[in-house]
Order: C-alpha cells, then sequence, then structure tokens
C-alpha cells in the first residue's frame, strides 16, 4: 500500500488522513503546524461592509474568542468551499466562496462592490496581504492577526518509510525543508502540493518529484493523491 505523509495542522490533517485511507492509501499524520488562538482586540464590527477569510483556522479562533456572534451581521467572503462551509456552520447567513486561493478571492472583493471597509480576521504570519493586493481596487481591508501557526521542532516520521508527503501551506513546506534530514530530497520522495507557492520552497531545496494539484482544494489535492497512488503502484514512479 502506498504510504504518505499528512503534515498540515489539525483537526484538517486527521480528516485528510481518513480520506486518504478510504481511497486505499496508508497515510500518517503529522502535523508541522499548529494554531494558536492569540488574545489581540478586534475593532468593533460597526463600520465594516464584510468580513475576508483566508483559512479555516481564522473562523476557529474567531469562534474560540467568542467574536462569531457579533460578526455573524456581516457577510463572508471566503477564499475556498470549505471556509465557507464552516462559515455556514457558525452561523453566518451571507457567504460567498472564491472556490480557490488568495488571487481568487482578492478579485471576487475587487468586483463585489463592497461599500465599506473589509475586517479581514488572520494569522501573525500572512499568508495573503489582501490589504496590500486591494489597495488598487479602492476596497480598504483591516488586518487584525487573531490566531498564529506555530512550527515543530523536530520530525518523528521516519521519511524513509514513506512514499511521498502532502502539503497544503507555503510555510509547512519551509519547515518540512528545515526539518527533514539531509539527503531527504536525493530519496527522491513524492511531494504532493497543493499549489505552486506552496511547492516553492521544495523546489528550492532540490525536491525533484513534486506535483501541483490541478485547483487549490481537498478534492483537486485526493485526486492527486490517488493518481500519484495509482502511479506508484504500477511502477510508473521509479522509487
Amino acid at each position: 500500500m502506498v504510504r504518505l505523509l499528512v503534515t498540515r495542522s489539525e483537526p484538517d490533517a486527521s480528516e485528510t488522513a481518513a480520506r486518504l485511507r478510504a481511497l486505499d492509501i496508508e497515510a500518517v499524520v503529522e502535523p508541522l503546524l499548529a494554531a494558536r488562538t492569540l488574545t489581540t482586540t478586534l475593532p468593533p464590527a460597526d463600520g465594516f461592509a464584510a468580513l475576508a477569510i483566508t483559512s479555516a483556522n481564522a473562523l476557529r479562533a474567531l469562534h474560540d474568542r467568542g467574536e462569531v456572534p457579533r460578526l455573524q451581521s456581516l457577510p463572508v467572503y471566503a477564499v475556498g468551499d470549505r471556509s465557507a462551509a464552516m462559515a455556514r456552520e457558525l452561523g453566518f447567513a451571507e457567504v460567498v466562496s472564491a472556490a480557490g486561493n488568495a488571487q481568487d478571492l482578492v478579485a471576487l472583493l475587487a468586483g463585489a462592490g463592497v461599500d465599506g471597509p473589509v475586517l479581514y480576521p488572520t494569522a501573525r504570519h500572512q499568508a495573503a496581504d489582501l490589504a496590500r493586493a486591494l489597495a488598487p481596487h479602492g476596497v480598504m481591508v483591516i488586518t487584525t492577526a487573531i490566531y498564529e501557526m506555530h512550527p515543530a521542532q523536530h520530525l518523528a516520521a521516519d521519511l524513509g518509510q514513506f512514499d511521498g508527503a502532502l502539503f497544503y501551506s507555503r510555510r509547512t513546506a519551509e519547515t518540512f525543508t528545515r526539518l527533514a534530514p539531509a539527503g531527504t530530497a536525493r530519496a527522491r520522495p513524492g511531494m504532493l502540493c497543493l499549489s505552486e507557492a506552496v511547492a516553492a520552497p521544495l523546489i528550492a531545496a532540490h525536491f525533484v518529484r513534486v506535483s501541483l494539484a490541478d485547483h487549490p482544494s481537498e478534492e483537486a489535492m485526493m485526486a492527486l493523491a490517488l493518481s500519484f497512488a495509482r502511479e506508484q503502484k504500477m511502477g510508473m514512479i521509479p522509487r
């Protein structure tokens, strides 16, 4: 059975692992980042026209902090279908998904005709600078860090026992390249990545078997993993 390492943070990692196992792929979870909610102050919801979400972790942090009820009147513009679904589960009534990545969210907000500033609760280390990207479109974004992602300090997994690994964020890929033993790239494991931006640190670290999902979504990552597993089993990719 093909064996893949799932590097994303919990609880998403366990959900991904369950989906992989349903595809007859052995999955081992080792989160390389852990989310921690911050106690920073959010500005009042009054005066904001919308809420921008680029990660489900932001919604979890809002829930942990008890901020959801006072923000529920704002329309939510979410980066993808997964974060949009979570926003609806938390009680947000008006939710629009960009069904893609941060660039897709920028395009969505730029064309949405938002009448007022947008509140953007995000991570301390931002993957996307929405304020800068939307400024040329006349959309004001107020960014507030409400959680941070803490990187792991070591790898428990024996990477020689895996055919490959899944990566959903650039920072996770950066953490992996920092922690992976010397010579890991020469073993040619399969690096399955959500996007070009996620793959960049792995390519820079000389990993050569890097594959990209057709679309920045969990469904596309599952399709990529299934394709990789089939090729692996057929002996089309040398180990």
